[in-house]
């Protein structure tokens, strides 16, 4: 899916998503990432098998105020051990398929709040 919003100046917005990608700022990548509106992080998580703590503590680092977690094609529930660390830190976390969590983080990184995209990319 082809997304249209206009770009403030220096912020990653997502552009476009679909099966094995996800396209920032017309930059495709297919591999999973941390998305911030300052930044992006590869993020090795291929898939929602693959998140454990270690995984999640790189968000922990980053500091935003909230996590939009993109499980895959399919809106999936990690277990809640796996996030403590970011529930301990005050940190949000919101989790959903990853096409939504694009279109949600794209919102909230355009109102200018905190956020942080973690897209599994399948």
């Amino acid at each position: 899916m082809k997304l249209h919003l206009a770009n403030p100046a220096g912020v990653n917005l997502v552009t476009a998503y679909g099966d094995g990608f996800v396209e920032v700022n017309r930059e495709r990548y297919g591999h999973s990432l941390i998305l911030l509106p300052d930044q992006s992080v590869d993020w090795p998580v291929a898939a929602l098998a693959d998140l454990n703590r270690a995984a999640l503590a790189a968000l922990v680092e980053l500091r935003p105020a909230l996590v939009i977690l993109g499980t895959g094609r399919r809106h999936r529930f990690p277990h809640p051990d796996l996030y403590r660390d970011l529930i301990v830190t005050g940190i949000g976390l919101e989790h959903m398929d990853t096409g939504a969590a694009c279109r949600t983080y794209n919102i909230l990184a355009t109102e200018g709040r905190a956020v942080a995209a973690a897209l599994i990319v399948e």
